[in-house]
């Protein structure tokens, strides 16, 4: 958890920062992280990172070009020795936040990571939880609530959240549970929408960080899924490929183990994931998105995390890691049907 004293640290990181760079991880969790920053500060600039598992050095450059003095970075388990040795040789602070149990180090790095001290049977708040308690803006509470519930957390706030915005919220009868908000509601409806968004162009990305950057509620957001802008487009596009994917991936089920894999020009094997293991709770799921070369796995399930950690040193190139339940690995395309059998042998 963050501490008081934590929190105390990272607002004055942020009040010396006259012209910051946050570098977010490239989901809903990072994205709602940095804009609750910006709204708060009221200045810097968002880059998502799309390079896994660490930093791109050619990042850099960014914080070159935009002569930043300050570099925030959310929601990445992994910066890389690299990148942040170039960062240091500017003489620019580094300030992480993160909620991945990872055991990274960085000498010389302002670290803040919720998985660390956590009593038993806590879960880790995502950046999101954290960046809201470093701001504490009531009004910007609905995007706390969307960068929370799509990383399948359920933030204290949530109660408040429901009476104040009781249009974009169900009962406490109907939710139980984070996902039961991300999926049955108005407000995880903007959730998705928003992860989606993330999977479109850098230009049309930056877009979408102005257009909630400016948003006063989530009403303006909704307004904004039938309209005729990039990210209407967007949402609506990949909606109707991702429907089609869950509904192939349903298919798939076989004991205690869903498999699935797929190929094309959109990677949302985290998003297809998450809602296959809010559908088959009991199960094993493995959502693979194969380029032909390497392939991107998102697996869901109870202690998934022991699980690769066991098998992936059985297989030549691959890494991953994440949650005690929910995991991204990558291994060779032409591993993948030994991975899936190793799996079925290892659960049964």
């Amino acid at each position: 958890m963050i501490s008081r004293k934590e929190i105390s640290e990272i607002k004055d990181h942020l009040e010396r920062a006259q012209n910051p760079i946050f570098f977010y991880d490239n989901d809903a969790d990072g994205l709602c992280s940095y804009v609750l920053l910006r709204r708060f500060l009221g200045r810097g600039r968002g880059v998502a990172i799309r390079t896994h598992p660490d930093i791109d050095i050619g990042y850099v450059r960014k914080v070159q070009e935009l002569k930043a003095d300050y570099v925030f970075v959310l929601d990445k388990p992994v910066l890389g020795e690299s990148f942040v040795n170039e960062i240091k040789g500017l003489g620019i602070p580094i300030v992480w936040l993160d909620h991945h149990d990872v055991g990274e180090k960085y000498e010389g790095v302002f670290s803040y990571n919720s998985s660390r001290n956590l009593k038993r049977d806590q879960m880790a708040e995502p950046v999101t939880c954290i960046c809201y308690e470093v701001t504490g803006r009531s009004e910007d509470m609905w995007l706390g609530i969307m960068g929370c519930i799509a990383d399948n957390f359920l933030p204290k706030f949530a109660d408040k959240f429901s009476v104040e915005y009781k249009p974009f919220w169900g009962t406490k009868k109907e939710i139980k549970l984070p996902f039961d908000a991300y999926y049955k509601t108005g407000i995880g409806l903007l959730a998705r929408s928003i992860g989606f968004g993330l999977k479109d162009s850098i230009t049309n990305v930056i877009r979408l960080q102005n257009l909630l950057i400016k948003s006063k509620s989530p009403d303006e957001l909704m307004g904004e899924l039938d309209s005729g802008n990039s990210f209407g487009k967007k949402y609506r596009e990949i909606k109707t490929k991702y429907q089609k994917l869950v509904e192939k991936a349903k298919k798939n089920v076989s004991g205690k183990l869903l498999f699935f894999v797929y190929s094309g020009d959109l990677s949302i094997s985290s998003e297809i994931s998450n809602e296959l293991c809010y559908l088959y709770p009991n199960k094993i799921v493995v959502v693979a998105f194969d380029n032909g070369g390497i392939a991107n796995l998102s697996l869901r399930g109870s202690n998934v995390k022991g699980l690769i950690d066991k098998l992936l040193p059985e297989f030549e190139g691959a890494s991953g890691g994440g949650h005690p339940d929910a995991v991204g690995a990558r291994i060779r395309s032409k591993d993948l049907d030994r991975f899936k059998q190793v799996i079925l042998s290892e659960i049964k």
